[in-house]
């Protein structure tokens, strides 16, 4: 029953993390300390945006349509997990926590056309979980992390001279941590845990080059991928039923990707956000007989009618998630698909309003593969 309980509250998540608040895309999840005995697992998410957006300023033709700026792209996770003894686990995750791909078409004639920016980490995490007995665990670990991005913003003159701009920053590693506590009663499937993720530095190395190389400046970028807080429960309301969820608190407010020279050139940076973002997730499993059970799962971000950055343009989220588990022996197979309306949202060139990307969504797709030895 616990496997169920535990794989049934990661149902969802096969195709979740696909677009949340700011470039969130996996939603560092550790519900794998939680398998029983060594435990091995692969997931893959394919997720297929669709943001559109149409220019809102008086100095272009309103209605000037962007096409989809958004890129389909695939993130990959991998985790084992092993008891050491009856006190001890441990557990070594990777995952690709934040990302974001974006890219303008040309010809459309919309302000930015030809833009586009990526932004990829990955991070591998190892924990130690100690299980304190009557049902409570602590656990923490530490987390490195790569990080990289480039751009190419051309916007046209509407909003002053017309500005051409590149940067190109080497990959970075930084270390964080993780630290949390847990409380599990087996008897009616209940377990609450309580994670808090730190915030990790990169410096990075970036080369700006404004007017086709007219200005050409080599930097260090500093910045910091957010701090955030996950808290995560389940529990049974009946016979083989499970009710889940979780809040996601994402420290984003505090987060600035600002190469210097685009910043003097532009006056903002060229990715951040004006507040913090909390992702809610309700959902409910059920197990059907011994080798099938399903879910389905609802989730939240509030819109905060806050102005965004041409290459961020997603503000909060509805979505419902659905998703099936075969176990067969030591193997178990989960897929989920996901489904995510984009909050209407309001985009800004130098504090000016520029666009609006409405009625824009994501579908993504995912599949976890999980042995136990």
């Amino acid at each position: 029953m616990r496997n169920y309980i535990t794989s049934t509250a990661a149902l969802c998540l096969a195709a979740g993390g696909a677009h949340a608040g700011g470039i969130d895309r996996s939603g560092q999840s550790i519900a794998v300390l939680f398998e029983e005995g060594r435990y091995l697992e692969f997931s893959a998410t394919s997720v297929s945006p669709d943001l559109t957006g149409e220019s809102i300023n008086p100095g272009l033709p309103n209605g000037n349509g962007s096409g989809d700026i958004a890129e389909n792209y695939f993130r990959f996770g991998a985790a084992y997990k092993a008891d050491i003894n009856d006190t001890w686990s441990y557990a070594i995750i990777y995952d690709e926590p934040y990302g974001a791909e974006t890219n303008y078409a040309d010809g459309s004639g919309y302000f930015a056309q030809t833009s586009n920016a990526n932004f990829t980490s990955r991070a591998l995490t190892g924990l130690l979980q100690y299980n304190a007995g009557s049902g409570f665990s602590v656990y923490g670990g530490l987390r490195l992390q790569s990080a990289e991005a480039d751009a190419d913003v051309i916007f046209s003159n509407v909003f002053g001279p017309a500005l051409n701009y590149t940067a190109d920053a080497d990959v970075h590693y930084g270390i964080g941590y993780v630290a949390g506590a847990a409380y599990e009663r087996p008897d009616i499937a209940l377990r609450v845990s309580l994670t808090y993720n730190s915030e990790i530095h990169h410096d990075v190395d970036t080369v700006e080059v404004l007017s086709g190389g007219a200005v050409t400046r080599e930097t260090s970028t500093n910045f910091s991928t957010p701090q955030s807080l996950n808290l995560e429960f389940q529990t049974g309301v009946a016979q083989d039923t499970l009710m889940f969820g979780g809040v996601r608190w994402v420290d984003w407010s505090d987060f600035a990707l600002d190469p210097s020279l685009y910043v003097d050139t532009v006056g903002q940076p060229l990715l951040s956000y004006e507040e913090d973002v909390i992702t809610y997730t309700l959902g409910i499993g059920h197990r059907i007989n011994e080798n099938w059970s399903v879910a389905g799962s609802i989730g939240y971000e509030e819109n905060t009618g806050n102005l965004f950055t041409n290459l961020g343009p997603a503000d909060g989220q509805e979505s419902i998630s659905l998703a099936a588990i075969y176990s067969q022996g030591k193997y178990e197979i989960t897929a989920g698909v996901r489904y995510i309306r984009i909050g209407d949202t309001t985009t800004a060139v130098q504090g000016n309003p520029a666009a609006e990307f409405n009625n824009n969504d994501v579908v993504a797709f995912g599949v976890k593969v999980g042995y136990r030895f």
